[in-house]
């Protein structure tokens, strides 16, 4: 897939590891839309990369049928998130245990259905967001390890109902297997288990290998929409050293 022109949303694209991909989109002559929640945010990555946006709550079943409706994309990623509260299990609520289910999971499914319902046009791609936790748990970040898994089989069920249905929508997993520094999740996640453990968050992070900053995480989730290798993938583990692998499904 050339992304020369084609037309792709990102939740959460204002930060993180979706600027990081917002950025290199723009670099490959995509016509992006960065769906978040703050303006200021929004502002400042309009600003710089000429980008459209749109000031969303991504947990409203609402937007995700307006804004898919009205703009019909190409390619649609799903990477916006919550922050998980860190603390043993024994401490932390359910309020505080649930967040990302009630978040991430929250928005994955109405951002799913829409895309199934409306439906995209055939040959759409969706691109689920999980991360390294849905495959080796998480013990300080409550339930964001299960509910990144949740978000995995999610892809994989969407798969199902867009074969079923002759709609011609791929729905794939995008996996990043380390944390990263620079990302509210991943600054938050390492400082908690390096200070369980007495030693700063570089020091921590520098045992996944590599590094893979949020720029570097853009290029590799590109590899993936415009390798043909990975056209029928269903799972993808991101790192610094490997680069892109399959964790699941065939390549091409």
């Amino acid at each position: 897939m050339s992304l020369q022109d084609k037309s792709v949303i990102v939740t959460g694209g204002s930060r993180g590891l979706g600027l990081g991909l917002v950025e290199a989109l723009v670099d490959h002559g995509a016509k992006v839309t960065v769906v978040a929640r703050g303006t200021e945010a929004l502002d400042a990555v309009a600003a710089r990369l000429g980008v459209a946006t749109i000031a969303a709550d991504v947990t409203e079943e609402a937007a995700a049928w307006r804004i898919l409706g009205e703009i019909r994309p190409d390619i649609l990623v799903l990477n916006a998130g919550a922050k998980p509260p860190m603390g043993r299990l024994d401490q932390l609520s359910w309020t505080d245990f649930s967040v990302a289910w009630e978040t991430d999971v929250r928005a994955g499914l109405y951002w799913i259905q829409a895309s199934l319902k409306l439906p995209l046009r055939p040959g759409s791609r969706v691109l689920v967001g999980s991360s390294g936790a849905a495959v080796t748990g998480s013990q300080m970040s409550g339930g964001y390890g299960g509910a990144k898994r949740m978000l995995w089989f999610m892809a994989k069920y969407a798969n199902g109902v867009s074969q079923e249905a002759k709609l011609g929508i791929r729905f794939q997993a995008i996996v990043p297997r380390m944390m990263i520094l620079g990302t509210g999740v991943g600054d938050t996640a390492a400082g908690a288990y390096a200070g369980s453990m007495g030693i700063t968050s570089e020091a921590f992070v520098a045992r996944f290998g590599s590094p893979m900053p949020p720029r570097a995480f853009g290029d590799r989730v590109i590899s993936v929409l415009e390798d043909p290798r990975f056209a029928d993938g269903l799972v993808f583990g991101l790192n610094g050293d490997a680069g892109v692998t399959v964790m699941e499904g065939e390549t091409a």
